[in-house]
């Protein structure tokens, strides 16, 4: 898996995805819609909120680490990334 935080995001989504319990949590946590998913997949903002979900909840960010081959720091710092680039854009 590629260490990109977009990549990484995407990755992450794809498994949270694979779940429907995960997934429904995952929409109604952060307030993403599927619309909102397809529309703007690679926005930063919503790629970040993925990683956030995850980092909110350890055992998910554990498993989601894991199946993506890398450390759960590296989600982490996958979101600060994404948090911190998408900040000071604006």
């Amino acid at each position: 898996m590629p260490g990109d935080p977009e990549s990484l995001a995407l990755g992450a989504l794809g498994w949270v995805l694979q779940d429907e319990d995960r997934a429904q949590r995952l929409l109604a946590l952060t307030g993403l819609t599927p619309e909102i998913l397809r529309e703007r997949l690679t926005d930063r903002a919503v790629l970040g909120a993925v990683l956030e979900f995850l980092a909110n909840h350890e055992p998910d960010l554990v498993l989601a680490a894991d199946a993506l081959n890398v450390a759960p720091e590296t989600l982490i710092a996958a979101h600060r990334a994404l948090a911190t680039d998408g900040n000071s854009s604006k």
